[in-house]
């Protein structure tokens, strides 16, 4: 093993130190990589109680107390109620919870037998928002965001026999929320992800990072992290497929670090190699299958491994189109991510938080790199003082859990943030320089509609964009925008000239089969009005400078409260390139061809 220079000594303990409030935020160490332990799945049926006045926490429904004398009852009980999926949305799942927000308490019975020399820690994938889990009558903890794993350790609270499991769900709105008030999306409430009971040894690997280091091709940095501070414990890299075994140390942290140079295949959408890595310590070990590329920015340009390429990407909710549910599933991943590849992306904007851990993971295995998303949207309060310690949170919770997957390339930090405040400002810097220090090695963005139309001329200013690898963009000239001139002769001014420019939104509404009114106006939502926007975004596109990728909003119409027009929208928004049927629209067509001469 080569030794470590001071600087990357400097560089690995950073990313360390903030790794630990990562685990820690919670007042538990997260596991990453859950589904290659030692994993027991609590999903299912599970009983609930619908709860829209919020009595349940006065009347301490997790207790579930049983009638001692004649004289007893309780206004409550989980037995012989509704059961709903876990995973899953509440509001798809009965017709009365459609548009419910409150909350929502959950009970599983599991039995367990407690081992010998084994600890238990119960795994959540997401709960949306808030959640508060009891387990045998005992609180064990709460969390707070709606998109991102947490975890609590159960070794002293599981019994032998038959356990029950409350969790109580919430996904009312909040003012300091993460998304706060503003949502242009269906606000599904629930346990919407995986849950699951992980079993481990006394001492086991609960992190590690196994990636290229910042601007190479073949050295990797990266580090192991054993659950105690186990001084000079032995821990093994091996990749089977380089004929690798690398053997490490652990310091009086419990960190092994790590460093090895070797002659890689490198990962691309043209080519999405991963390796199965072996991470083993003396009483664990753990398999993940893990790419390597690098990718950076150069001279306006976005390089992946070196090479420029062209970002050709699709905005995607986490719905599943044909259900009208939350996507949670590796078949939900493959429908999205398989409509996306058929119109042509290397690239899926994961809008606008992070989507589940299948989604990730087998858009890496297909070719497909990720833009991983934090749901600091619209109207969120930059002076409220809880609000920069919930992204700060949530941020490392996302890049927790996806560290290690090579198809992650941009970590966005926020969309659409308005009105332009001193505290947005500060406080989204300040988040940005949080980012780097924990990773350098992915690209960074914010994702801002700030930017002027006059004159047929962007004036692209926001100084938010200095702090940015790239300007992102969202632009709707066509539809909320009317067209100042020819869009072939649009002419740019950016504030910061020499780095590249993404489209990160574009795009009009429209009804699928509706071709029955005027095509040239906008309030018959027909195809041909929206295909006509996309012709004209594409003759716009070439007179950006210095444009690295373009990504219409959205690959399928999506369920948004907010969109009332009773006979073209019914609840939908209909940017979609696909409608929820999965029927293509006339601008489906226009955008794969343009990908294909791209």
């Amino acid at each position: 093993m080569k030794k470590n220079s001071k600087c990357m000594g400097n560089w690995v303990w950073t990313f360390f130190s903030l790794c630990l409030f990562i685990g820690y935020a919670n007042g538990q160490s997260v596991i990453i990589n859950p589904y290659a332990r030692d994993y027991h799945s609590l999903n299912g049926d599970w009983n609930v109680i619908i709860d829209p006045t919020g009595i349940g926490e006065w009347r301490q429904v997790w207790l579930e107390k049983k009638s001692e004398r004649k004289t007893d009852f309780f206004e409550y009980s989980f037995d012989g109620g509704p059961v709903l999926k876990v995973p899953g949305d509440f509001n798809s799942q009965k017709c009365e919870l459609t548009y419910f927000e409150g909350t929502v308490w959950y009970r599983k019975l599991f039995s367990y037998t407690p081992k010998a020399g084994k600890r238990a820690f119960l795994h959540f994938g997401a709960v949306n928002y808030l959640a508060e889990v009891y387990l045998n009558g005992e609180k064990t903890g709460s969390h707070e965001g709606g998109f991102t794993p947490f975890q609590f350790e159960i070794t002293d609270k599981v019994r032998s026999g038959v356990n029950s499991l409350v969790v109580k769900v919430d996904n009312n709105r909040q003012a300091n929320g993460l998304p706060g008030y503003g949502y242009d999306w269906l606000n599904y409430g629930g346990i919407t992800r995986d849950v699951g009971l992980i079993e481990t040894n006394n001492d086991f690997i609960s992190d590690y990072s196994i990636q290229l280091k910042k601007g190479s091709l073949n050295t990797v940095l990266g580090w192991v992290q054993l659950n105690d501070a186990l001084d000079k414990q032995s821990v093994t890299i091996k990749i089977p497929e380089l004929n690798l075994a690398l053997k490490s140390k652990t310091d009086k942290s419990g960190m092994a670090r790590v460093e090895f140079t070797a002659d890689i295949e490198l990962w691309s959408p043209g080519n999405p190699k991963l390796y199965e890595v072996i991470i083993e310590s003396k009483t664990d070990v753990v398999r993940d299958n893990i790419g390597f590329r690098c990718i950076e920015v150069y001279e306006g340009r976005v390089i992946l491994n070196k090479k420029p390429i062209f970002l050709k990407a699709v905005n995607v909710h986490e719905e599943n189109p044909y259900s009208g549910s939350r996507a949670f599933s590796k078949k939900d991943a493959h429908i999205l991510l398989s409509a996306a590849k058929e119109l042509g992306c290397n690239l899926v904007r994961l809008a606008h938080y992070p989507h589940n851990e299948h989604m990730v993971r087998e858009a890496e295995k297909i070719g497909l790199m990720v833009w991983d998303e934090l749901p600091v949207y619209q109207h969120i309060n930059f002076s409220d003082s809880v609000v920069p310690v919930k992204m700060e949170t949530m941020l490392t919770e996302m890049i927790h859990r996806d560290k290690n997957r090579c198809g992650v390339v941009i970590w966005s930090l926020s969309n659409e943030t308005y009105p332009h405040t001193p505290d947005r400002n500060k406080e989204l810097i300040s988040l940005t320089k949080k980012c780097r220090a924990i990773d350098s090695t992915r690209l960074i963005t914010h994702v801002i509609n700030t930017q002027r139309y006059e004159n047929n001329t962007f004036n692209v200013w926001d100084s938010l964009y200095r702090y940015s690898d790239i300007i992102s963009i969202n632009e709707y000239i066509g539809w909320y925008v009317p067209w100042q001139g020819k869009p072939s002769e649009t002419k740019w001014k950016l504030n910061f000239p020499d780095k590249p420019v993404f489209i990160s939104e574009f795009g009009g509404e429209a009804l699928f089969g509706s071709d029955y009114g005027p095509t040239d106006e906008a309030a018959y939502w027909t195809e041909e009005y929206q295909a006509n926007i996309y012709k004209n975004q594409i003759e716009l596109f070439g007179t950006v400078p210095n444009l690295c990728g373009v990504c219409p909003w959205l690959l399928f119409d999506y369920r948004s409260l907010g969109r009332m027009h009773p006979v073209y929208q019914s609840g939908y928004n209909r940017k979609g390139l696909l409608s929820e049927k999965g029927e293509k629209k006339k601008a489906w067509y226009i955008m794969q061809e343009y990908y294909k001469g791209k």
